[in-house]
């Protein structure tokens, strides 16, 4: 199955969009090559540009407080372990001490390294990392794979509060979702959003052999889901046959 995640918020999209990066940074630092740990410093430094906006820390600071308190209005529940309930508090917890105690915004201390910074400025020029434009970096490249290993492990450790909070967060949020399975009829799908909840996020799962690719919109009121498929042109086309998927909206 092939899932699509639909985010009804500018914070939810710059939630998605440093998962996303902090995924591709734990895939490319464990491995050896010199051009994956090249990406992997690019990586850092969109990770920067993200983490940039100026409220993201007090954002993420306010929903791990939010879902802490939610958490423990949840207390004395016989449906709910206390154990499990603990263990999602304390991890909670140690994010927030972790994330508050940082100074400035993520990758800070980053920006204070006038090397790293040497990198940054050239990585946007097309071909601006050639040996000849940065010696230095060129000859970084060529250290022994665990040495550069454990240089970006150490830079890394810079963001990695910010990405255990949103790594949690995204986490409790997609476990609060129910899947339901529906169906598009003729590729397409509506459905109203219960009054009283707001919706932060959409998730969609769909079989990968009916080769189709779903176009999600939506608000605070109404999602829709119109089902296209890639034809010989290349372009996507509606599709007119009916087709199931499974659906789940988490709150």
């Amino acid at each position: 199955m092939i899932l699509y995640e639909y985010p009804f918020n500018e914070r939810l999209r710059t939630y998605l969009r440093l998962e996303h990066l902090f995924r591709r940074l734990g895939e490319l630092i464990p491995r050896t090559h010199p051009l994956d740990h090249h990406f992997a410093l690019v990586t850092m430094f969109e990770v920067m540009d993200v983490a940039a906006r100026a409220d993201l820390k007090s954002d993420v600071l306010k929903d791990i407080e939010r879902h802490k308190q939610q958490l423990d209005s949840y207390r004395g529940n016989p449906s709910i372990s206390e154990r499990a309930l603990d263990a999602v508090i304390a991890q909670l917890d140690h994010c927030f001490q972790a994330l508050n105690t940082q100074a400035g915004k993520a990758g800070h201390t980053l920006a204070e390294n006038e090397w790293l910074m040497s990198i940054r400025s050239r990585v946007g020029i097309p071909g601006g990392t050639c040996g000849f434009d940065l010696p230095a970096y060129y000859a970084w490249q060529h250290r022994a794979p665990e040495e550069r290993q454990q240089a970006l492990q150490g830079w890394a450790a810079a963001l990695a509060p910010l990405a255990e909070s949103i790594f949690l967060l995204l986490k409790l949020l997609r476990d609060s979702g129910v899947p339901q399975k529906v169906a598009a009829e003729r590729g397409q799908f509506q459905q109203n959003l219960p009054q009283g909840r707001t919706f932060q996020l959409l998730r969609l799962r769909i079989d990968p052999s009916l080769n189709l690719i779903p176009e999600i919109s939506g608000n605070r009121l109404i999602v829709s889901v119109r089902l296209m498929r890639q034809g010989a042109d290349e372009r996507l086309h509606a599709c007119p046959e009916d087709a199931t998927f499974e659906l789940t909206l988490c709150a």
